[in-house]
This record gives structure tokens, sequence and C-alpha cells, in this order.
């Protein structure tokens, strides 16, 4: 029997899902026209992208119809994936309610399938709703729910991850030293995984803390390198993630001379994840 925390709660990710191309999302629109018969892990994918890309109606309706396939067939793995996917959407408009709905669902999946790792998702989930609305304790309590799952459980991606999202916490917080350290543990953990990996999706993180920090010059830098990388490599922020990062693009913008914003601006196209990472991570 799983322990339920009694705090209902909310991932930004580890459905292992990659972008779709305009072509995919032809087919996600209308599979029908093309004759094709998707599988339910295609239309989760296209339900993330399409999330993503802020196409929130479409995306809702692609989890809500592999979570109807995944109640026809009983498969906990459809069911829980789906609602993690409904849990997502609530972020943008942060609607607490629906997603205290699909919690409790989640929490529920967890006691009836034996499974631990809805809870992860839940709390996760959780986390970046509270983190959104800046009630960063709350949002504190539930990334390390989430961590401790994922850690006893063996889901690195999860624990990965979070250590990322807690170290925006931190930053919001003022422990800056906390929020270096879990930014270091992140690549880190990517680098274990990967040894070639040139995540650039951390860099948000970092941004945010060269600003927090009051290092202007830094945090444009690496907002800077941060959107080209996205452009290159096709990526899309999610909502929690993104939010930071714009503040931190409009303060450097308030803080830096003209001249000197567009200096670095051109300066900063041979930058990479590395050598940022080299320069800035202490």
């Amino acid at each position: 029997m799983i322990k339920v925390t009694n705090a209902i709660g909310f991932l930004a990710i580890i459905l292992a899902v990659s972008c779709a191309t305009p072509e995919e999302k032809t087919v996600a629109d209308s599979p029908q026209e093309k004759g094709i018969e998707e599988s339910p892990k295609e239309l989760l994918k296209q339900a993330y992208q399409l999330f993503k890309e802020g196409d929130d109606e479409q995306s809702i309706q692609l989890a809500n119809r592999v979570l109807e396939i995944g109640r026809e067939t009983q498969n906990d793995t459809l069911i829980g994936r789906a609602l993690t996917s409904l849990c997502r959407n609530s972020q943008r408009k942060l609607d607490t309610t629906r997603l205290a709905e699909l919690s409790v669902e989640l929490r529920d999946l967890a006691v009836s399938s034996g499974n631990e790792q809805w809870l992860m998702y839940m709390a996760h989930m959780n986390a970046e709703m509270w983190r959104l609305i800046g009630d960063m304790d709350r949002a504190e309590e539930f990334y390390n729910e989430s961590m401790r799952i994922s850690s006893e459980t063996g889901a690195m991606g999860m624990y990965t991850i979070d250590h990322f999202n807690k170290s925006f916490v931190s930053i919001a917080k003022g422990d800056f030293e906390s929020a270096n350290a879990s930014i270091q543990k992140y690549y880190q953990l990517r680098k274990e995984d990967d040894p070639e990996s040139e995540d650039a999706y951390g860099l948000i993180a970092l941004a945010y803390l060269l600003e927090q920090q009051s290092n202007y010059v830094g945090a444009h830098e690496v907002a800077v390198v941060t959107r080209r990388l996205f452009e290159e490599q096709n990526l899309f922020p999610e909502p929690p993630d993104e939010k930071p990062l714009l503040l931190v693009e409009r303060k450097v913008k308030e803080m830096l001379a003209p001249s000197i914003f567009e200096e670095i601006r051109e300066n900063s196209a041979s930058e990479s994840v590395s050598s940022l990472l080299d320069k800035y991570l202490k």
C-alpha cells in the first residue's frame, strides 16, 4: 500500500517525448484524412509538442483521447500519462482547481495500481504550478517530495530535471549557494547520462541566477545564447521555465546601456553551453 501525501499536488517533462515535425502535427490534426490510426504514445507526443507551442486546445483534445483509450483498455500507463499531460495544460492558465481535480485522479491511480510514480508526477506538477504562482515554500515542498520518490524508485530523468527546477526556488528565496549547487548537479547528471550532452535548457536557470546576483552582463549573454540554441534545436520552454527567462530579458534591457546590450548580443554568437558553464557556474 502506498502512503499518500496529505497535500494535493502537481512535469514538465519526463514522458520521454520528442518534438513533432510540422508534418506530424498535420497528421495529428486530421488523422482520418490520412487514413492513419495513430498510437496513443504518438498522440501523447503530439499533445506535448502542441502544448509547448501554446496550442492548449488541441493538446487537451489529444490528451483526453488517450485518457479515454486508457480507461477503455484499463491501461494504467495511458491513464497516468494522459492525466499528467492535462496537469501540464492547467499551468498556463494557473488553473489550480483543475490541477487539484487531476491530482486526485493521479493519487487514486497510484493507490489502485500500486505504482508510486504517479505520486511523483503529481508532486512534480504541483511544484511547477506553485512555482508559477509564486508560492516558493509550497513549490519546494512538492519538489522535495518528487525528488524523494524519483530517487527511491530510480526515476533518474525526473530526479535530474527537478534539480534544475528546484534551483529556481532557491534563487527566488535568495539562496544562491544552493541554487548554484543544484545547477551543477543537474549538469553532472546530464553528463553522466550522455557525456556529449550540450543541454541548453539548463542555461535558463544560470541566466536567472546571474540576473538575481546583479550580473546583468553575464545574464544577458547567457539569455541570448539560450534563445539562439533553442531556435537551432527547435526547443520550446515550458511556462514555469520561460517565466524567469522573460524576467531576465526584461531586466537586462532595462539595466544595460543600449550599446553594451547590442555588443553582448553580437559577441555571443560563438558561445556554447560548455563555455558558459565554465565562465559562470562556480
